[in-house]
């Protein structure tokens, strides 16, 4: 599960903010997950939970917002959902592989004390 190694580096920048921030405490983290990342979210609450207890997060709420997969369209800049088909423009037929969001694993926000 990767996801235990993608959780262990997300506690580990928050906990750096937090201090950089003059905070010791995590009270919610809050991370972005594109929905072609390949990281599943209940995974990674799972992960959260066994290595969140004892440390700086201890009792911390997981946020995890799911983003969504776009494409951006090369010639009339439309803006479609991502498929797993082929990536045809569907206001102008023109294919696009030109990927606007839906990879993301980013850590967002946190709130500390």
């Amino acid at each position: 599960m990767h996801e235990a190694s993608l959780m262990q580096t997300a506690l580990e920048m928050a906990v750096e903010r937090a201090r950089v921030a003059g905070a010791s405490r995590i009270h919610r983290l809050c991370l972005r997950v594109g929905e072609l990342s390949g990281v599943v979210p209940e995974a990674l609450e799972f992960a959260f939970a066994a290595l969140s207890p004892g440390g700086p997060a201890d009792g911390a709420v997981l946020e995890i917002e799911s983003v969504a997969a776009l494409r951006r369209c090369d010639s009339c800049q439309a803006e479609f959902e991502a498929s797993e088909g082929f990536p045809e423009c569907p206001r102008c037929g023109e294919w696009s592989h030109r990927l606007q969001s839906g990879l993301e694993l980013e850590l967002a926000s946190l709130e500390v004390s």
